[in-house]
């Protein structure tokens, strides 16, 4: 797969990055951003819940008990995820110290195999879990291992995205073998805890201001991370990370005739704003910054949003509410396009590029099971594509964990 680069003001000197005067006060100033109201919110749990990421034992239990009982769409999901390469028992991990990811997938050593080897070891805690089969918690223990064992670093320009791909994967794994399997030793735990904290979460703290895809992508991997680490700190500047950037991602006609900035953006200007949003000067609700860039990467964005929402509830620190209008709406805006339905030339040149991917489940079903948003559009893409696959990125199998998942 090419991975396209976005523009951004970091510069990147080997693992460190190097931020100007004014990127580096609006780190530090993100870091203590303010709830929505006034005030600051601690938003991290007194206890954190395991497992914790993106699903819990109860949504584990829900998939579990549907699967056993062969009924659709899990039985169909299930067996799709077992089928795929991620559930193999023969799998051979490909560790690598340095991952090194360029732009347009140049250089790219290792890329690929980290990613898909975060996706498999996940694939395989749900497998575990549905099925109660050691083997394969195993050989996701297998590949946590080797991982951990060996990775130092992620470099070239497109690391930071890369490492929230993989990052995001990683702690999904984790948390289900970690608290529902006993044969990981606590060594080996505690060196693939060392991995996230050293190597991982570094990378994705900080955030981006590169298009809005990337910094969602890290902070998915940041929150993920701080579940897994128990580290409160890192989970409040995950989510003051998220709060800055959601409702610069995604347009709705309250924020007035320009859609907002993320916090550090340093977007001054109309003219400035309009570039970013990929030249669109007129906006309506649900948009997203990447809209008319295509929807491929705007799917990247949207899925983060849900996963980062979705963890957040398990915790108990619910952030839905809080971004359900602009979900919705972008969920239900591209839902449309995908149907059929013709673009206006307003929006985009009137050509919408590429497809979301199979990024709705989550969302749907938090907004329209849990919290009873009529979601016409949304609903019938997403049961016209099940049951959803994986990207090969961070998406995967959320026909299987998510769909009318009650828990």
């Amino acid at each position: 797969m090419v991975v396209r680069r976005d523009a951004s003001p970091v510069k990147r000197t080997g693992r460190r990055v190097v931020l100007g005067v004014p990127l580096l006060a609006a780190a530090l100033l993100a870091a203590l951003v303010a709830v929505p109201g006034g005030g600051r919110a601690e938003a991290a749990p007194a206890a954190f819940v395991h497992p914790g990421v993106l699903v819990s034992r109860g949504q584990l239990d829900f998939v579990r008990e549907r699967v056993n009982a062969g009924a659709q769409p899990w039985k169909n999901a299930y067996d799709r995820m077992t089928t795929s390469k991620y559930a193999s028992l023969s799998r051979v991990p490909k560790p690598r110290a340095v991952v090194e990811c360029g732009s347009y997938s140049n250089p790219s050593n290792g890329c690929t195999d980290e990613r898909e080897d975060a996706i498999a070891a996940y694939t395989l805690s749900l497998a575990w879990y549905v099925t109660r089969d050691a083997r394969y918690a195993r050989k996701a223990v297998e590949i946590m291992d080797a991982w951990s064992g060996v990775i130092a670093d992620h470099t070239h320009s497109n690391a930071p995205l890369q490492t929230g791909w993989a990052g995001s994967s990683w702690p999904r794994a984790a948390e289900i073998i970690r608290y529902t399997y006993t044969g990981w030793p606590q060594a080996r735990v505690d060196r693939f805890k060392a991995m996230l904290r050293d190597v991982y979460l570094p990378e994705v703290a900080g955030g981006s201001h590169s298009n809005g895809n990337w910094e969602l992508s890290m902070t998915e991997a940041a929150i993920g991370i701080a579940v897994f680490l128990e580290d409160r700190a890192a989970y409040d500047r995950a989510v003051a990370t998220f709060r800055g950037r959601v409702p610069a991602y995604i347009y709705l006609a309250s924020d007035g005739a320009l859609p907002k900035t993320a916090p550090g953006s340093g977007l001054d200007t109309r003219d400035e704003i309009v570039r970013y949003w990929q030249g669109q000067t007129t906006f309506v609700d649900g948009l997203t910054q990447e809209t008319c860039r295509d929807l491929t990467h705007t799917g990247y964005g949207l899925s983060a949003i849900s996963h980062i929402a979705e963890t957040s509830r398990i915790q108990g620190q619910d952030l839905y509410p809080e971004v359900a209008d602009r979900l919705r709406h972008a969920l239900g805006l591209h839902a449309t396009y995908e149907l059929g339905t013709t673009v206006p030339g307003r929006l985009c040149g009137g050509t919408l590029k590429d497809h979301l991917g199979p990024v709705t489940e989550v969302g749907f079903n938090a907004l329209n099971h849990r919290m009873g948003y009529a979601m016409t559009n949304t609903r019938n893409l997403t049961e016209s594509r099940r049951p959803a696959g994986t990207d090969n990125l961070f998406v995967a199998w959320e026909t299987l964990t998510h769909a009318g998942n009650p828990n």
